[in-house]
C-alpha cells in the first residue's frame, strides 16, 4: 500500500515533514506507533493524578460531612490535593499524545511522590502499604520515563544530537 492510498502514515525526506508541526499544538510531528513504555508510563502518572483526586475528595467529604478538629483546614487540604493532582494528569495526557513538554512535569511528580512515600514508609499505621505502592509507582514511572525509547518517541533530542536546522542532518 503506498502512503498516497493511507495518508496516516505519510513518507518524507527532509524537514518538509515538519513544515506544520507547531501549527495544530504539536510539538513534532513522530512516525511510528507510540511505544508500549510510553503509554506505561502515562498510564502510571494518571493513576497518580486520579489517587490525588480520590484523596483530595476522600478529605473534602470528610471535612464538610464529618467533625474535624478543624473544618477549613480540611476543606484546604482537599482542595490543594485536587489541585494539584492537575500536574500529573496534564502530564500523562501530554505522554499519550507524544508532548515533549510532558516530560518535564511527569520528572517533577514522580521526584515530589518520593519524599511523600518515605513519609509514609515511617508511619506506624496502614500508611505503609501505600508508601511502598506510590514509591514502586514513581520508580517504576521514572524508569519509564526517561528511557531512551520513550525520549526518542517524545523528540527529546540528548546533548551532541541536534539537528542542523538547514539541512536536517545532525551536527
Amino acid at each position: 500500500m503506498s502512503s498516497e492510498q493511507n495518508p496516516a502514515t505519510p513518507k518524507s525526506t527532509g524537514n518538509a515533514g515538519n513544515a506544520g508541526a507547531g501549527a495544530a499544538g504539536e510539538d513534532t510531528e513522530h512516525a511510528g506507533p507510540r511505544p508500549p513504555r510510553l503509554t506505561y508510563a502515562a498510564a502510571l502518572v494518571g493513576l497518580e493524578g486520579l489517587a490525588l483526586v480520590v484523596g483530595g475528595l476522600w478529605i473534602l467529604v470528610l471535612g464538610v460531612t464529618g467533625d474535624p478538629d478543624d473544618r477549613q483546614q480540611a476543606v484546604t487540604g482537599g482542595v490543594t490535593l485536587m489541585v494539584l493532582a492537575l500536574l500529573p494528569l496534564l502530564a500523562a495526557r501530554g505522554l499519550l499524545g507524544r508532548r515533549s513538554w510532558s516530560r518535564g512535569p511527569a520528572v517533577i511528580t514522580q521526584i515530589m511522590a518520593l519524599p511523600v512515600a518515605y513519609n509514609l514508609l515511617q508511619a506506624d499505621s496502614m500508611a505503609i502499604p501505600a508508601g511502598i505502592a506510590l514509591a514502586a509507582t514513581a520508580v517504576a514511572a521514572l524508569v519509564l520515563i526517561v528511557n531512551g525509547e520513550t525520549t526518542r518517541a517524545l523528540g527529546i533530542r540528548g546533548p551532541g544530537n541536534a539537528e542542523d536546522s538547514d539541512s536536517g542532518v545532525p551536527k
